[in-house]
């Protein structure tokens, strides 16, 4: 580990790469998060290659991808460091311009753990990079339930994995939750319980699924039909 990464985990910072092929986006973006408490920007990359280079010799907490960059685009990129096959992912948010349901279908599917708007603003926007560094995942409100039903659409290449061992009723009912975009703490506070216990149903829920993250949770709701709607 190298001395400044060092230096910004033991002042308890979010370490963050920013990906844009506009020079005018990647600098607002990193002023935005820059201003924000516990958030550091510590690279910019103009194309995917460049960014999926600096991932892997930097290890930043969370990288935020926009889609289309020159090289290779925003989801190839988050699949190469966050996908399937990789065995020590980073945490990747995509942020775009094109409110585009294959583009959050294929986002998630490559392993982000956001997916966010350009104008989704400075405080969203740091929601989703400190819940992608806690391992959670934060969809924009304003697509959440419309983009993630194109699971529900679209047909699994094999069938849904079942569950390790049967989810709880109290699993289903945060799975349900999960699945509609509520965070922890509004889940909490429907289901009358503390956060600490929303948090060991969702690890129980990712154990018995076999579910690296929250993406992948929500994915399984998605395509067993368990949303609840």
């Amino acid at each position: 580990m190298d001395r400044r990464r060092r230096a910004a985990q033991d002042r308890g910072l979010i370490r963050v790469l920013v990906a844009d092929d506009q020079e005018i986006v990647r600098t607002g973006l990193s002023i935005m998060l820059n201003t924000q408490p516990g958030i550091e920007v510590i690279a910019e990359a103009a194309d995917g290659r460049q960014a999926v280079e600096l991932a892997r010799r930097m290890r930043p907490d969370v990288c935020l991808f926009d889609i289309r960059m020159p090289g290779i685009d925003g989801i190839e990129a988050t699949r190469q460091l966050a996908g399937p096959a990789v065995t020590d992912p980073l945490a990747v948010v995509v942020i775009t311009t094109f409110d585009l349901d294959e583009y959050v279908y294929s986002a998630l599917r490559a392993g982000a753990r956001g997916f966010l708007l350009k104008d989704a603003g400075t405080e969203l926007l740091a929601q989703a990079v400190r819940a992608a560094a806690n391992g959670d995942a934060l969809i924009a409100p304003s697509i959440t339930t419309r983009l993630l039903k194109a699971f529900a659409h679209s047909a699994p290449a094999a069938s849904p994995p079942q569950p390790i061992d049967p989810l709880t009723e109290r699993e289903e009912e945060v799975l349900a939750l999960v699945a509609r975009g509520r965070t922890n703490n509004e889940i909490a506070a429907e289901l009358y319980i503390t956060l600490s216990t929303v948090k060991t149903h969702i690890t129980s829920l990712m154990g018995k699924l076999g579910a690296r993250n929250r993406v992948e949770v929500v994915i399984w709701a998605y395509e067993t039909k368990r949303t609840g709607l």
